[in-house]
């Protein structure tokens, strides 16, 4: 597996300095990523989940580098086969990987120019980029419209003209122009209507299977993971806690914090009604995480070592990893797969 991978995350972390005073020092640090560790080969769909404010947006900024990382190692393995750090980069050489690793943006609308058309938005990454012009710039623009199903009629109107679902194909567009390897999606679909929503999903798997891509999918909808992931990343306050196949985690968690996002999820039957809590409390702050296993003070199992003592991420079985104490003992509730 160590030979296959296109992008490897070791020990990443992303830190901001919290300032106040007059003077602005700097009095503490916001953890937003703590020292993060994933893989995701060629090929695959790794889905990230979490609450809000875990840190999974910062770990895919970071990794498009347009996050500065404060530690830790971004390897990605660019399309003739060379092994580059991303976060030692910096001016041409990182511009001229930025083509190969590209991101599909959470609101539709917001993240299109509405001053310009679709083809000047769409072929943009060419012309910044500096790989196509001309005819062929044009006919590479039309060739992608057709295949994120809009027409080339379309290409002289603005944004403003089209619904939601037709403004995030314009983006998915805009981000395979290049022809990456490596696709960031950041909450691609949670802006859309239920039903646009699955011909998005639906829409992203044609074109991985199409172009050969890779998606890191950031989500905070576990039934969109569960539909287009290959594996699942786990991510608590900055850190990653479980990472295993999606059939897998879903049926037996192994990390307390994965069993109450599961059970989490609101029933399909409406007349089926529930009075247990699975997650109380509130997220810590990242500016002032808990001592030892973060989710100690959320987490029903908790010892007292796991208040001193941080749990490593580690392999518990092929292919499954977790950051608990207690995951060989710990005997978890899963969901139900559907299809």
């Amino acid at each position: 597996m160590a030979d296959e991978f296109l992008l490897e995350v070791r020990d990443l972390k992303k830190y901001y300095p919290v300032k106040k005073g007059l003077l602005r020092r700097t009095v503490a640090q916001l953890r937003a990523v703590d020292g993060a560790n994933l893989s995701i080969c060629k090929g695959e769909t790794v889905g990230l989940v979490g609450e809000s404010g875990c840190g999974k947006t910062t770990l895919g900024r970071t990794i498009l580098r347009t996050h500065r990382p404060t530690e830790g190692e971004i390897l990605f393995r660019k399309t003739d086969g060379a092994v580059v750090d991303l976060a030692q980069l910096e001016g041409d050489a990182l511009r001229a990987v930025r083509p190969q690793i590209q991101m599909i943006f959470q609101d539709p609308q917001s993240s299109l120019n509405p001053r310009m058309t679709v083809l000047d938005i769409v072929s943009e990454p060419l012309v910044a980029n500096r790989l196509a012009r001309g005819d062929e710039l044009v006919e590479r623009v039309k060739f992608l419209m057709g295949k994120v199903g809009l027409e080339v009629k379309h290409l002289n109107r603005y944004p403003h003209a089209f619904s939601g679902g037709q403004r995030q194909r314009i983006g998915i567009a805009r981000a395979l122009i290049t022809n990456p390897s490596l696709v960031v999606a950041d909450e691609a679909v949670s802006a859309l209507d239920v039903s646009v929503r699955a011909q998005v999903l639906n829409l992203l798997s044609d074109l991985q299977r199409d172009f050969g891509l890779t998606y890191l999918f950031i989500s905070h909808d576990l039934s969109v993971i569960q539909h287009i992931s290959n594996r699942v990343v786990v991510m608590y306050v900055g850190r990653i806690v479980e990472v295993a196949p999606t059939d897998s985690l879903f049926a037996r968690p192994l990390h307390p914090y994965t069993e109450a996002l599961l059970l989490s999820i609101p029933a399909p039957d409406p007349r089926r009604r529930s009075t247990e809590v699975f997650l109380s409390g509130e997220t810590p702050s990242p500016v002032k995480p808990p001592s030892g296993c973060y989710f100690h003070p959320r987490c029903k199992y908790a010892t007292d070592k796991c208040k001193v003592e941080a749990p490593p991420l580690r392999e518990l079985e092929p292919g499954r990893q977790v950051a608990c104490h207690y995951a060989e003992t710990l005997e978890l509730r899963g969901v139900a797969l559907h299809s």
